[in-house]
């Protein structure tokens, strides 16, 4: 049983409150953990490996013997047809057959069978890479809802305190009624926009349960561990190692096609009983004569070696892939980092500036209620985009940590 179900199946028992208990926060690694537990793609591979490992079981066995039984020179005419007695020549026999298989051919095709199990065995793995990987760009996506929602929120509470404040100070003579048509129609965008936000948040929440099951009502900051190296994506790549193991599989197909060029002999005995005469015991040996090898066990080995040949090229072709993959997302993520970095300096930080000017200039009478929100919702639309830059940088971590196998995977 790997860690991610143990892990699971603690977390899930830690998970199961009494129905009037409020569930507690959920972190990324949990999250993870019970997408695995759930994932039914991991189930359908884990029963793939299973069978194919109970086919290797049986793979260097030799055939079953066969039984064979009947009469031979039964009369069909006279008065004596259909009698297994009357004739001395009529006789009862009973044998078995086997046909022998060399142990160098039951061992290539046992080879054979491993080189499947292997392969099934990754497939268990790519699915449950592929359900981490799933599982945490849904808990990102949730999560940068969530915080979006909580700015959007905000923009809203200040729409709603300035048209409060516009409209005590329209009774008096410092009153606008221009400030509180434009607050009235801002508090209605700000809602709209919550209102769309909310939507996005239900949205990004309907695609985490699809992965961990029941809703969190709290969703932890995710910390993503250290992307791996270039060489260490690539290796670990999912096409790449299941592409591995098919040059595997076809290289241990070729030599069970190769040694199919010798033909399997099969040994025969019977045993005959006659009416009122001696019994018999027959012995035999039947050999398959290849008479056509170039139309047709040369044609199965060639057939093979070419699959040998494609999946050495789709190999190279999943290394390119995985290593351009890598690259592109790494350049994402150096951006996107140097973005964040130069949009809080050059883009945040005066935007506070002017929102703590503003604010002490409406203080002293000198800025109105309109350019106060103005303010304030221009800082919040910018903690917005670098929310938006930060999930975008998170969701591009997320792929170059989960992407990849998990280490025993690719050995």
């Amino acid at each position: 049983m790997s860690k991610h179900v143990l892990r699971a199946a603690a977390l899930a028992g830690a998970l199961l409150p009494a129905t009037w208990a409020v569930a507690a926060p959920i972190s990324l690694d949990q999250a993870i953990d019970l997408a695995v537990q759930r994932s039914q793609m991991t189930r359908s591979a884990l029963a793939g490996a299973m069978s194919a490992a109970e086919m290797a079981r049986a793979a260097g066995q030799q055939p079953d013997p066969m039984l064979s039984a009947g009469i031979d020179n039964l009369p069909v005419t006279g008065s004596n047809r259909l009698s297994t007695s009357a004739e001395d020549m009529t006789m009862k026999r009973i044998g078995i057959s086997q046909e022998w298989v060399s142990a160098e051919k039951r061992a290539a095709r046992q080879a054979a069978a491993g080189a499947v199990v292997r392969r099934e065995s990754v497939m268990e793995q790519v699915a449950a890479a592929d359900a981490r990987l799933q599982a945490a760009l849904s808990y990102i996506d949730a999560y940068y809802a969530g915080e979006m929602l909580a700015l959007t929120a905000l923009n809203e509470k200040h729409a709603r305190q300035e048209l409060e404040a516009g409209k005590g100070r329209l009774a008096t003579v410092s009153g606008n009624s221009a400030d509180v048509l434009g607050l009235t129609g801002a508090l209605g965008t700000a809602e709209d926009e919550s209102a769309e936000v909310h939507q996005l948040q239900a949205a990004a929440q309907a695609a985490l349960q699809r992965w961990i099951g029941p809703p969190a009502d709290e969703l932890v900051m995710p910390r993503l561990a250290i992307a791996p190296s270039r060489d260490e994506f690539v290796a670990r790549n999912a096409a790449v190692v299941t592409g591995q193991r098919a040059i595997e599989v076809a290289r241990a197909e070729t030599e069970v096609a190769t040694l199919n060029r010798k033909p399997n002999w099969s040994y025969e005995v019977s045993y005959g009983q006659r009416q009122g005469r001696a019994d018999l015991v027959s012995f035999g040996v039947s050999i398959p004569l290849p008479i056509a090898p170039a139309a047709r066990q040369d044609r199965e080995t060639a057939a093979k070696l070419a699959m040998v040949e494609k999946a050495e090229a789709d190999l190279a072709e999943a290394q390119r892939a995985a290593a351009a993959e890598y690259e592109a997302l790494a350049s994402d993520a150096r951006r996107l980092q140097e973005r964040i970095e130069r949009f809080r300096s050059a883009v945040l930080g005066p935007l506070k500036q002017r929102t703590a000017a503003t604010l002490a200039a409406y203080g002293a009478n000198q800025a109105s209620l309109t350019m106060l929100f103005e303010a304030r919702h221009a800082e919040v639309q910018a903690q917005r985009k670098l929310l938006g830059l930060q999930r975008d940088l998170a969701m591009a971590q997320a792929r170059l940590v989960f992407k990849p196998l998990s280490q025993g995977a690719a050995q």
